[in-house]
């Protein structure tokens, strides 16, 4: 059977890992390229330089399929995209903004791309700017979050009856009983992030990592609905943000609280106490730091497992 997705992507497998800033580099996306996945660099949290050195580091570093995730928010953002058009980077996802402001470039310079929403609203705007496929993310995920907190398991349905450009769904899916389910909604192809930033080709600081590895249910939550939802892992920093919220915070105060280069003092510096944790719900079902390949394999032996369950075992049959 064909899927768009491994098409699109000349892929293996319909598995794609989230361009998460602080974790994203080079190592972690060329091994999910490698294991037939498709990696994303983070330019989130990358200079332009900085971009232009990891996207010739995977050049050497993998002969497959791989793209640069680009958070339209970012200050300089010409300038990314200038290194990506010039480095000759094939697939670009973007996020977090209005598709028709890059998607039309991009596109001129023979460039595939893909952009992530979190509601309805945006996914004719994807259809209009011309983009190739879309990410819907659920309210379970980590990051920058939409503001609606759809879950993924309403909003996958509700943006495949709205579009027919292929889907990939994203938000709480680290498992290959979660992208069973995924696949089973409506979507051909999945998102995952917080399961690779515990990779340990992932560029986050151990100590994250094993913050990740302790994190159970209920111990995060979604953030700073009045700047960029973010759903953050509890810590004093998330207190401080809590408490100004509860007691109504303006803009103006949260971004005081918030500072510069918080996400890369917890995710990349380690800071568990003052730092920026940003993950998505599925943390609860993380238990341990594994190499990529371990974790692609697992994932596709559930999802192998749990597919022949459902065909074979009767308790499924209505």
């Amino acid at each position: 059977m064909n899927n768009r997705i491994k098409e699109l992507f000349n892929i293996d497998y319909p598995i794609i890992q989230g361009g998460m800033v602080w974790c994203s580099g080079w190592k972690l996306a060329s091994a999910v390229s490698n294991c037939g996945g498709l990696g994303l660099l983070g330019a989130g949290s990358m200079y332009p330089e900085v971009l232009r050195e990891h996207i010739q580091k995977m050049k050497q570093a993998t002969t497959k399929p791989w793209g640069v995730n680009v958070p339209l928010l970012y200050p300089d953002i010409d300038q990314l995209m200038n290194v990506i058009v010039n480095e000759g980077v094939q697939i670009v996802f973007t996020a977090a903004g209005n598709p028709a402001k890059w998607t039309g470039f991009l596109k001129a310079h023979g460039i595939t791309v893909v952009h992530v929403i979190a509601n309805g609203r945006f996914a004719k705007k994807c259809e209009e700017a011309g983009v190739d496929a879309i990410v819907a993310e659920g309210f379970e995920a980590g990051g920058h979050n939409g503001r609606d907190e759809t879950t993924t398991l309403t909003l996958i349905p509700h943006i495949s009856r709205l579009t027919t450009l292929p889907l990939i769904a994203a938000g709480g899916i680290g498992t290959g009983r979660g992208m069973l389910a995924a696949l089973s909604l409506g979507a051909e192809g999945v998102q995952i992030g917080s399961r690779f930033a515990a990779a340990e080709e992932s560029s986050a600081h151990t100590a994250f990592k094993n913050c990740i590895v302790k994190t159970g249910e209920g111990d995060t939550l979604l953030s700073l609905k009045k700047l960029a939802p973010v759903r953050l892992i509890k810590n004093a920093f998330f207190e401080k943000v809590h408490d100004a919220e509860i007691h109504g915070a303006s803009i103006k105060e949260l971004q005081e609280i918030l500072g510069r280069g918080r996400a890369k003092k917890g995710i990349f510096e380690g800071d568990l106490t003052e730092g920026e944790l940003e993950i998505g719900q599925v943390a609860a079902l993380i238990d341990e730091i594994k190499p990529v390949k371990t974790i692609f394999d697992e994932l596709l032996s559930e999802y192998r497992h749990v597919k022949n369950d459902l065909i074979n075992n009767a308790t499924f049959q209505l």
